[in-house]
């Protein structure tokens, strides 16, 4: 369903679009999305560190608790998606007032979305987890804490939604160093408040760290507070991720940074409720059917030895790193193809996806060729001296170099699934998605080791060839030219009033 834009505000211009260089709008739109996802690294690496002086079990907890959250926020995840989609190209047409409205009812529809799973989740959580197939040790000890911790962050649910929503809605309009300054602070908040409300303020390490044993005394003379445990870490990333929100709204709605919101636009809107609901579900799909494959892969992985285990593990965390660049050109190619075809404009458009993918695969074949000579001391960096550490760096070297060749079509896969995402083509990359994780790694793994018998290489193998059928599906369908067309109504002029 299409629905016309408003008169010109000038609005879609002013960050430069759609008019003027490319070059220097992708990268004002890139860099801070990857330092966002830079940031997100910081935030898990925090928790894991504080819990590890925890236990080895309050780590694990929240290992095992990562796949359920993941799957939670891709069924949200969606719909963000599908906002920023619309406010790039309700932007780009210069219909600032109808941009303001499809976040308006993104707003709304995550938020009724996210309450209702986090009172669906806070209920089904043990239930859930009690279906795990677990050891009898694991069940004692680990599922427990993985429980205690997931049901305060699906209590939690709207507030880390918030910030997401955020986030994404600025994204479309062409703003992305906003959010990444609201991310540094929700990020050294929940750095500042792990600690407390892990440890409490006895035999707290931080306080041992920085010397501070006398303020510790103090503090808990006062309060007698001796830490939360793993629910501490819940409730300092609620906290840190609802404050991050309540700014993302505060600036939303007080202030002229994004799309101009009112509590007007909060009222139902069926038609663009419906369209939000169009776009967003394939890619909820996509999301959770990812978070899916992924956990398929991790279940074949697990039979094999320890090191190989290890190596894949160590290998997808350094991958994850080197994928930074990419999945920020895709992220920014969305916004300028959206903002372009809501401005007639599908040549400029097809341009800046040539360049983005042209600039991502030279990226990342700089990249790849750093990794396939370096990838020795990179993995041995991060094991060192632990037990079988040799075995599992010859692996893990293996497996970088193999997957090194799969680089520049990262940069490639990313920038053609953001660009169809941004033509509000969410069916085929939802597409392109699940025939880049099903059939070219999934697919692939399960055929060279389970039926030729590669072993190991045939697990890193079947890894790279995901992104390499993707990459070349994903042309062939872009080269059609099908996806030029702005899923809005451009050519008509919205005369409805704007809600009061």
């Amino acid at each position: 369903m299409t629905r016309e834009s408003d008169p010109p505000s000038d609005e879609s211009t002013a960050n430069g679009l759609t008019s003027g260089s490319l070059v220097g709008p992708l990268f004002r739109l890139a860099w801070p999305i990857v330092v966002i996802q830079l940031l997100q690294v910081t935030y898990n690496i925090a928790d894991t560190l504080y819990l590890g002086r925890l236990s080895a079990d309050a780590v694990g907890a929240v290992s095992l608790a990562f796949p359920l959250i993941f799957l939670v926020i891709a069924i949200a995840g969606g719909f963000t998606t599908a906002g920023a989609i619309l406010v790039a190209q309700y932007t780009g047409a210069e219909g600032d007032q109808s941009a303001g409205r499809v976040a308006g009812q993104t707003l709304l529809l995550v938020a009724v979305l996210s309450s209702v799973l986090a009172v669906v989740g806070y209920r089904f959580t043990r239930p859930a987890l009690a279906l795990l197939p677990s050891d009898p040790a694991t069940a004692a000890a680990v599922i427990p804490l993985a429980a205690d911790y997931l049901e305060l962050i699906f209590l939690g649910m709207p507030f880390l939604f918030g910030f997401f929503v955020f986030s994404a809605l600025m994204r479309g309009y062409g703003d992305t160093r906003t959010p990444m300054a609201v991310m540094v602070v929700s990020v050294a908040l929940n750095v500042l408040l792990d600690p407390v409300f892990i440890f409490g303020f006895q035999d707290n390490p931080v306080f041992a760290w920085l010397g501070l044993k006398g303020l510790e005394t103090a503090a808990y003379a006062a309060t007698g507070f001796t830490g939360l445990g793993i629910e501490g870490a819940a409730v300092a990333t609620v906290i840190a991720r609802g404050a991050g929100s309540v700014i993302g709204i505060a600036v939303l709605f007080g202030t002229d940074a994004g799309p101009s919101v009112g509590l007007g636009d909060l009222r139902p809107d069926r038609s663009l409720i419906t369209d939000v609901l169009r776009l967003g579900t394939p890619t909820m799909v996509e999301q959770s059917t990812s978070a899916l494959a992924m956990i398929t892969l991790t279940a074949m992985i697990v039979t094999f030895s320890p090191p190989i285990v290890a190596a894949y593990g160590l290998g997808n965390r350094i991958i994850s790193l080197v994928f930074l660049p990419a999945m920020g050109l895709g992220r920014a190619i969305d916004t300028m193809v959206g903002q372009n075809l809501g401005a007639s404009q599908p040549d400029r458009a097809t341009r800046a996806v040539y360049l983005a993918a042209g600039t991502g695969a030279g990226i990342m074949l700089a990249v790849a060729a750093v990794m396939a000579t370096a990838a020795q001391p990179i993995v041995g960096a991060f094991l060192g001296d632990v037990p079988t550490a040799a075995t599992t760096i010859a692996y893990g070297v293996e497996y970088l170099r193999i997957r090194s060749v799969e680089f520049a079509f990262i940069g490639v896969a990313q920038v053609l699934l953001g660009a169809f995402r941004g033509a509000g083509n969410t069916t085929t990359a939802m597409v392109l998605s699940i025939i880049t994780l099903w059939v070219g790694r999934v697919g692939t793994v399960s055929l060279l080791v389970f039926v030729l018998g590669w072993g190991p290489t045939g697990i890193w193998v079947g890894m790279a060839v995901g992104n390499v059928l993707g990459a070349l599906v994903g042309a062939a369908w872009f080269l059609r030219g099908t996806w030029k067309e702005a899923y809005i109504d451009t050519a008509e002029t919205d005369d409805r009033v704007v809600p009061e």
